[in-house]
């Protein structure tokens, strides 16, 4: 049965390394979709509402749904703007759909920043203008990721989610 696992919060909270370990614990047949790949990387446009990267991010989803096991979609993907994707991505997946909102605060995610390789890339007063409290979303049913929760931990705690669902 596929399955989509969604990794949402603020800019150094994580995401992108639980994303990765999430995916080489699945092994095979399991898809990243990086919202700062697609939108900075590949197609170098700004963030927003109305983001061209919205409508890749839609057909790699169903892309994901018709080819992989495992799909997991990862970034900071604010909830009002991204309401369109989350919509797509429960109308596709239905309950087989594991959403993660990371609730760090942000002086964690600014110290966490600085151990990334990017970090030389932005820094706090850029993740201030990006950050948002407590940004939920009203579609998915998000499962919130702490602090106090290290990377095996919260790693475990979805990969075993995921196993019996």
């Amino acid at each position: 049965m596929k399955k989509l696992i969604i990794l949402r919060g603020n800019s150094g909270s994580g995401k992108t390394t639980i994303a990765k370990e999430l995916q080489s614990r699945f092994g095979r047949n399991t898809m990243v979709i990086s919202q700062d790949v697609i939108r900075r990387d590949m197609l170098k446009v700004k963030d927003g509402k109305d983001t061209p990267a919205l409508s890749l991010m839609r057909e790699l989803l169903k892309y994901g749904k018709e080819h992989s096991d495992i799909v997991i979609l990862e970034g900071i993907m604010y909830a009002d703007w991204y309401k369109p994707l989350f919509d797509l991505a429960v109308r596709l997946y239905g309950s087989n759909v594991y959403a993660y909102y990371f609730d760090l605060p942000f002086e964690e995610t600014v110290k966490r920043h600085h151990t990334k390789p990017n970090c030389h890339e932005f820094g706090e007063e850029a993740m201030r203008r990006w950050w948002r409290e407590k940004d939920y979303s009203d579609v998915l049913q998000e499962i919130c990721i702490t602090a106090e929760k290290d990377i095996e931990r919260i790693v475990n705690d979805i990969f075993n989610a995921v196993l019996k669902g």
